[in-house]
């Protein structure tokens, strides 16, 4: 083996050994970032896994006792609240709601409670969304300069049961201690009632008036004592205002003559002051049962108020009251919220007892009653009493028999009961009492609709009704009814649908039997504008307001140019083509083509009397041949007369407007002339944009408002003008509408790869171009090819002396010099401080003051650079951008080069 192969196969070895090593590398990285990611992303979502399931449990629990439980657990007996919170703590862990409800699946929920929790989130959200909408978002709380806004806040205020579940907003009775805006805090500013029992810390105000003048302040004892001056401890603890004014006048007696006696001239007065406070204890099936401080004149409801009310099992009916473990009272709430009746709701005394027991039998009403929910019911009640609390039936409920769905025997029944039973049939506990709605079907009704009078419902009468007499009813046919044939439609006995034709005409003038109604007939009268296409003609071309017009028997050409607002003045009143229908489609002619003439003064002749038009022609009112409207040119620069000028005829060259603008003065720099014409994509003025600011501009100078107050004829111009504005700008928002719809429903075609680059499009879509023109060439040699006709919006600039010369691109100092006759390009690089690294010096190009451009020639390797002028602007653009090798580059580069060490050794002897 020679010492060139032994070179080589070390060098692939080398080679070889290089790439596997950067391979391995490049792999452990990958794979190392990829676990780290892969656990990253595990721990992230197990984070909020565990998480939300810890949160669950927790929210769950309120409903449960166990994890167990949620197979058990009702998405009805959560409040707004609950469900807000878990919204809450899901978003916050970056779950949607599907997650969430796939997540309450996987912990055992029974799939109709996750579809109701699924439903219960979007009624939620929705709920917020549309009271969101008009909310101030103001009234959040700023923290650092940004707005805090709860999204849920609008729907706790408009709530005030937001907090309640779906089955405590069921139960009758279970908002009246959950209202925020009812207070059933007791009244202290009453007189003092005579039954008030006196207890220990109660303030006596005692007046004494008459003969004798005194006011004592006594306050109770512990004992249940009040010391009066002069007379001693007085026990009055446990007595009422009546018995202790009594008691109290026979003690004062001793010091006060004038108290007793038959004719007494002094007497006395008692009066409550301050209250004292009680302590009463709430037990039982309360939502916060406990021991209360409440004021000596609370009664049982503040007492319930303050407990939170009965919760869910708690009974409304059998409020128990112990005083001195006795029973003084039973209270029934749905007395108080059916009649008003608060005979039971007695004024609590201090260390009593109020029970609430749990309700025993419940029912729930379904149907159309005024209030449904869950009642309870007493063992004497029946369904009579019962429809007491609910309200009674709406006006669409079906009051003959109302079903009873009931558990018996570990299974459930369903009893039907008529309205003869309701006063007997008694209830039991979990009684669901279904209540029917009447049936959408009329007994007497008959109907006629089209054109008659007064379409509408009418009823059958006992006697009977027939066609003629609906008719009657109905005031009459319209004049456009089409009598010849009507439909009758027939309800069968089937409920299904049957149709019967009449001779209309035949039974109004009774040559034709008349036909007896039946319940639920519909009788349809069309017009006769209902069975034919809608009759219209169109015109378009040099009129004032083309369109499509509504078709009038015997029209002319004239009478649609006059009610189209007329022709314009480039319109020629001969060469008037009409489109007509061809119905004949056999012969292949798509359309009949006709062409007449009319008065310039549009007065009637014999050619169009004798061509009037038919339904859907289409009329086309042509330009006249010898109508140009007035095209302008610019010029600007150093002329003697510069500015507009009209285009006199189609062959005006530069040099006829330039001699129409006196010449060229002695300050031009006729080299530097340019000429800007618009290109194909410029979007000028339409010829009605053009037609409506003539318009604006008469109406603008005629309006007194502005200037001056004007006569007659100009008031009545005014007048034509501004209609005919509203009318364009009306016009105008229509087709807006059109263009809109037809942009949202079109679909987008394919867009060419030059479009889509920005640079490009721009170049292509510019809307005017600079055309390099030699002016004095022209001056001195008009009509020739130099000397180009002009364009209407052509604008000729024409610049004073130029003296400078500008350096822009890749040169080290972009500058502007001073133009000095003689100096080549190189010379004038140079002063901007010469090339940089990154120019592309072979491509400097030079555009001269009239817009022309001339770039760098080569020719065997000379170098041949465009002659300099005053203005012109000498560019050098940069090298285009080299891509270095990255990693993959190089391992590529290796690997031919190993290909090209075993080729050369296989090649070798």
């Amino acid at each position: 083996m020679t010492e060139r192969a032994k070179l080589c196969i070390i060098a692939k070895q080398s080679i070889k050994n290089q790439k596997l090593a950067i391979d391995l590398v490049v792999k452990i990285k990958s794979e190392t970032k990829k676990a780290e990611l892969k656990k990253y992303t595990w721990l992230k979502k197990f984070k909020n896994y565990l998480s939300l399931v810890i949160f669950l449990v927790v929210a769950f629990a309120a409903q449960s006792q166990s994890l167990s439980d949620i197979q058990n657990l009702k998405v009805d007996n959560l409040s707004d609240a609950q469900i807000e919170q878990l919204i809450k703590r899901a978003e916050s862990n970056g779950l949607t709601t599907n997650q969430l409800t796939a997540l309450a699946r996987e912990r055992g929920m029974p799939a109709l409670e996750a579809v109701k929790l699924s439903k219960r989130i979007s009624e939620l959200q929705m709920s917020v969304n549309s009271q969101g909408d008009g909310q101030n978002v103001s009234e959040g709380r700023s923290i650092n300069g940004f707005q805090e806004v709860d999204m849920f806040d609008s729907i706790r205020r408009s709530d005030p049961y937001y907090d309640l579940t779906t089955k405590q907003k069921k139960i009758f009775g279970y908002k009246l201690f959950h209202n925020r805006d009812l207070d059933f805090s007791p009244s202290l500013n009453i007189p003092t009632p005579q039954s008030y029992v006196i207890g220990s810390g109660d303030q006596l105000l005692l007046d004494v008036y008459g003969a004798s003048q005194q006011s004592y302040d006594l306050n109770v004892s512990p004992e249940g004592r009040v010391f009066v001056p002069n007379v001693g401890p007085i026990q009055v603890g446990g007595s009422s205002i009546a018995a202790a004014t009594s008691r109290i006048r026979s003690a004062l007696g001793r010091i006060y003559s004038g108290l007793n006696g038959s004719n007494p001239n002094t007497f006395i007065q008692l009066r409550l002051g301050n209250i004292r406070s009680i302590k009463v204890s709430m037990v039982g099936e309360l939502t916060k049962p406990g021991t209360y401080t409440l004021p000596s004149f609370a009664t049982v409801f503040n007492g319930l108020y303050a407990a939170g009310g009965p919760n869910e099992n708690g009974a409304f009916r059998k409020i128990q009251v112990y005083r001195d473990s006795k029973l003084v009272a039973t209270v029934d709430i749905y007395e108080f919220l059916s009649r008003g009746e608060q005979s039971s709701n007695i004024t609590l005394q201090d260390n009593d007892v109020v029970i609430v027991p749990p309700v025993k039998t419940r029912v729930e009403i379904i149907g159309p009653v005024r209030r449904e929910g869950l009642f309870e019911v007493k063992p004497e009640e029946s369904l009579k009493d019962l429809y007491l609390y609910t309200g009674g039936f709406t006006s669409q409920a079906y009051t003959d028999r109302v079903t009873v769905r009931r558990i018996e025997n570990s299974q459930r029944k369903v009893v039907d009961v008529p309205s003869s039973e309701f006063d007997s049939f008694t209830l039991r506990d979990g009684d669901e009492i279904l209540i029917g709605e009447a049936l959408e079907r009329f007994s007497n009704r008959v109907q006629v609709t089209g054109s008659v009078i007064r379409p509408g419902e009418y009823s059958l009468d006992e006697e009977g009704l027939t066609v003629k007499g609906l008719i009657e009813k109905a005031q009459g046919l319209k004049p456009e009814a089409f009598s010849i044939r009507a439909t009758l439609y027939r309800t069968s006995t089937d409920l299904t649908l049957a149709a019967e034709t009449l001779d209309l005409k035949g039974i109004l003038n009774g040559t034709v039997p008349d036909v007896p109604l039946q319940n639920e007939d519909l009788l349809f009268i069309p017009s006769r504008y209902d069975i034919k296409e809608e009759y219209y003609v169109k015109i378009s071309g040099e009129i004032n307001y083309p369109g499509t017009y509504p078709f009038a028997s015997d029209m002319t050409v004239g009478d649609l140019i006059l009610r189209s607002g007329g022709m314009l003045e480039s319109a020629t009143n001969s060469q008037i083509e009409i489109a007509r229908r061809v119905r004949d489609a056999t012969s292949g002619k798509i359309a009949e083509i006709k062409t007449l003439s009319i008065d310039p003064n549009l007065e009637l002749t014999a050619e169009e009397k004798n061509q009037p038009l038919q339904p859907f022609d289409h009329v086309f009112i042509r330009r006249s041949p010898g109508y140009e409207r007035e095209q302008l040119v610019t010029i600007q620069g150093e002329v003697m007369y510069p500015g507009e000028f009209a285009i006199a005829g189609a062959n005006e060259r530069i040099s006829d407007v330039i001699k129409r603008a006196g010449g060229i003065n002695q300050f031009a720099y006729p080299k530097g002339a340019s000429l800007i014409r618009r290109t194909v994509y410029f979007k000028g003025p339409t010829e009605d944009e053009l037609r409506e600011k003539t318009l604006l501009d008469i109406f603008a100078n005629l309006d007194p408002e502005t200037t001056r107050e004007g006569n007659a004829a100009e008031e009545l111009l005014f007048e034509r003008i501004d209609k005919k504005i509203a009318q364009n700008e009306l016009e105008e928002l229509k087709l807006q509408q059109e263009e809109q719809q037809r942009n949202l429903f079109s679909i987008s075609p394919g867009i060419d790869t030059l479009r889509q680059d920005s640079l490009l499009i721009s170049m292509r879509m510019k809307e005017q171009d600079f055309v390099g023109i030699d002016l004095q060439y022209i001056l001195e040699h008009p009509g020739s090819e130099e000397d180009l006709i002009l364009l209407e919006g052509d604008i000729i600039q024409i610049p004073k002396e130029l003296q400078t010369v500008r350096m822009v691109g890749e040169v080290l100092l972009p500058t502007t010099t001073r133009f000095i006759e003689g100096n080549n390009l190189k010379k004038y690089i140079s002063k901007a401080g010469g090339f940089t690294e990154d120019s592309r010096r072979t491509k400097t190009y030079v555009v001269y003051a009239n817009g022309d451009a001339q770039s760098t020639r080569s020719f065997l390797g000379i170098k041949s650079y465009p002659k300099i002028e005053p203005g012109a602007e000498i560019v050098v653009p940069r090298k285009p951008a080299r891509q270095r090798l990255n990693a993959a580059g190089w391992i590529g580069l290796a690997s031919s080069l190993a290909t090209l060490g075993i080729l050369i050794e296989r090649l070798l002897p």
